[in-house]
């Protein structure tokens, strides 16, 4: 049932941790997700410093999704987008040939507060890698939501699941869920996709006899319905979907060609992508590829 348990690896983006999951080395993606980060939970004092804020980037043939269970950020880019995010809603930021964008923690900073949330990436299909970018923000009467006598409470966040459908515009087959169960209550996952995974954002949950804590994906074999039982009370984000086909994945650039990697890359370095007019005054530059090892001796 269950195919791979892939832990988290915490990293430090400045004054700032996340839990990557995806990409990883034995398992680069689920249906179309390609990056999963868990961001947090983290408390932040007011006056906190501006290093925490993700300066502009650029990405490529890919849709960010950014989820949050507390805090709030202010997402700014290049086809002119300026919106605040809030738990409980989705900003979905399509980079097709190419935008840029920045995500800044103004309010946090003036309140200061606890940031937890998700973002993950989405590649784009074939035939759409290459779409116009553009911008969407969600709020919940968008997103369906259910709630069980016996514990479960859920969301529909993008795609299809569960008989229902999220006002996200999507670009292949995909379901992306967010599940709050309390201890002892009983969650099924069906097997409809034939990629399916499970991040245990908080808690601990049983599957299949085991038990698996908050930070931990389950990748799940295809063909058969999946049974969780909540050891405490747990948040589990359940995404997948139809696969896209192999991508290669680069900084914030994702394609089916290396040449158009490099290429996007080229464009960055040279300051012919466009910076967000709201926010256009500093950007992250291209990382500097690692040096080659020394010779042998």
């Amino acid at each position: 049932m269950i195919e791979l348990v892939i832990d988290q690896r915490r990293r430090d983006l400045g004054g700032f941790e996340v839990g990557r999951v995806l990409p990883f080395a034995k398992h680069r993606m689920v249906g179309p997700f390609i990056f999963f980060d868990h961001m947090g939970p983290k408390d932040f004092q007011p006056g906190f410093a501006r290093e925490v804020d993700v300066r502009p980037h650029p990405h490529i043939g890919l849709s960010t999704v950014t989820y949050l269970f507390e805090g709030e950020i202010t997402h700014r880019d290049s086809v002119g987008a300026v919106q605040d995010i809030r738990p409980g809603e989705v900003n979905w930021m399509t980079a097709g040939r190419g935008i840029t964008h920045s995500e800044r923690f103004d309010e946090m900073r003036r309140a200061g507060g606890r940031m937890h949330g998700i973002q993950a990436w989405v590649a784009l299909p074939d035939g759409l890698e290459e779409t116009d970018p553009a911008f969407s923000h969600h709020g919940a009467a968008d997103l369906p939501t259910h709630q069980s006598e016996d514990g479960l409470w859920a969301r529909l966040i993008a795609g299809k699941a569960f008989g229902a459908e999220a006002k996200v515009k999507t670009h292949s087959p995909m379901f992306y869920v967010h599940w709050a169960l309390k201890a002892g209550a009983k969650a099924q996952l069906e097997a409809e996709y034939p990629e399916r995974a499970a991040y245990v954002a908080a808690g601990e949950v049983e599957v299949d006899g085991h038990t698996y804590s908050a930070g931990r994906m389950l990748v799940f074999q295809p063909g058969a319905p999946v049974l969780f039982t909540a050891a405490t009370d747990a948040i589990v984000m359940l995404l997948g979907g139809e696969p896209v086909g192999p991508r290669l994945i680069e900084w914030n650039f994702v394609s089916s060609s290396r040449e158009r990697l490099e290429q996007a890359k080229a464009d960055w370095r040279a300051g012919r992508m466009k910076l967000p007019d709201a926010d256009d005054k500093e950007f992250i530059p291209l990382p500097e590829p690692p040096p080659p090892p020394p010779p042998m001796s």
